[in-house]
């Protein structure tokens, strides 16, 4: 038997013994998802709920000062942010800002992992949803969000698992081969699980268990953009892995989603701009 499959053993031993300590949604983010699900979100709501959070006040305005969305002048309130950038990016701010806390680790070797991964994630949702306003897919906009940002949270918790048990057995040594043969193996299934553990729509279940399938539902779009935008962060090397020889106009996805040459360029550059977020 390999090593990666007793290490997979071992980690779901871990899972089905009910010892691993699951990430939990961030509750200050679901009430503000809430509030923007409305049909008219109130603005002093979002901002009573964020100033409440002195960090994530903090995390707010300096997401909103960065080079990604950074204006003339810096901003210095929650209301101001809210007023330049719209309800609809403070919704997707907000959700950077409570998601960043699960993506750091103790460890060193799985926080390097875990910095990667967010990049990865950061750059997958607003991948997305640069695919949801370039074409109407009939996607709403923080659905794509949410779909890209969470599509490998399966990922986040072979990592969370593993940092558990080898806070349990000091001596264990774990490589980043096997971390990463792990996380491949296993991510979609627990991914899946997570997500429909923190009540979300099976639709974002689906995008985590589906989004390496071999055999999709062609007309889920919301599925196609996911695994669109994650295959040009794999080309362009954002996240765990980089694949240059990735030819985009040739996959599935962009057939499907009537993407041409220049789109997938134009995607390319959108996407790098997204490194200042996750810094």
């Amino acid at each position: 038997m390999t090593a990666p499959v007793s290490l997979i053993e071992v980690i779901n031993r871990f899972i089905e013994s009910d010892a691993v300590s699951l990430p939990v949604f961030n509750s200050t983010s679901s009430r503000i998802q809430q509030e923007m699900a409305k049909s008219e979100p109130s603005i002093p709501i979002v901002e009573k709920i964020i100033t409440a959070d002195q960090a994530l006040a903090t995390q707010v305005l300096k997401i909103a000062n960065s080079p990604f969305y950074r204006g003339l002048v810096e901003v210095g309130t929650v209301r101001a942010a809210i007023m330049r950038l719209g309800m609809e990016e403070i919704g997707k701010v907000v959700l950077l800002a409570t998601s960043r806390q699960h993506f750091k680790s103790s460890d060193k070797s799985i926080n390097v992992l875990m910095k990667k991964l967010w990049q990865h994630a950061v750059g997958c949702a607003y991948g997305t949803v640069w695919l949801s306003r370039r074409y109407t897919y009939g996607i709403d906009q923080s659905q794509a969000f949410f779909g890209g940002l969470f599509h490998d949270v399966g990922k986040l918790l072979i990592l969370v698992i593993i940092e558990q048990i080898k806070r349990k057995n000091p001596t264990l040594k774990i490589t980043e081969a096997l971390l990463l043969e792990a996380m491949a193996r296993l991510h979609a299934r627990e991914g899946a699980k997570l997500l429909a553990q923190w009540n979300m729509p099976e639709y974002f279940c689906v995008i985590a268990r589906d989004h390496h399938a071999e055999e999709i539902d062609e007309k889920n779009f919301l599925l196609l953009m996911v695994r669109m935008a994650n295959q040009v962060c794999h080309k362009l090397g954002i996240g765990l892995e980089k694949d240059t020889s990735l030819v985009l106009p040739a996959t599935l996805e962009a057939d499907l989603l009537n993407l041409s040459e220049i789109d997938l360029a134009e995607l390319e550059i959108a996407l790098e701009d997204t490194a200042v977020l996750t810094s």
